[in-house]
């Protein structure tokens, strides 16, 4: 099962979006799902993000990267 992490990462501070990590992202959210398919996975996290205040209200220079991580590996340091 996967777990969708979405990173919200401002260009000033990361310039390629790959960069991007929950360490340097300005905001992180875990959707609260689990889905089977990497691309469900990923298509529900733009979308959760969508449906929250922050991701209405993205600044210019803001990004989102979205990570699909199995369900397992969620206690360690992803992305």
């Amino acid at each position: 099962m996967l777990t969708a992490i979405v990173l919200v990462c401002s260009l000033s501070i990361t310039p390629e979006l790959r960069e991007c990590t929950r360490d340097n992202a300005t905001t992180v959210v875990q959707v609260p799902e689990e889905f089977m398919l990497p691309a469900q996975c990923m298509m529900r996290g733009e979308a959760f993000l969508a449906g929250l205040s922050v991701g209405q209200n993205l600044a210019q220079d803001e990004r989102v990267k979205v990570m699909c991580v199995r369900h397992e590996m969620l206690n360690r340091r992803v992305g």
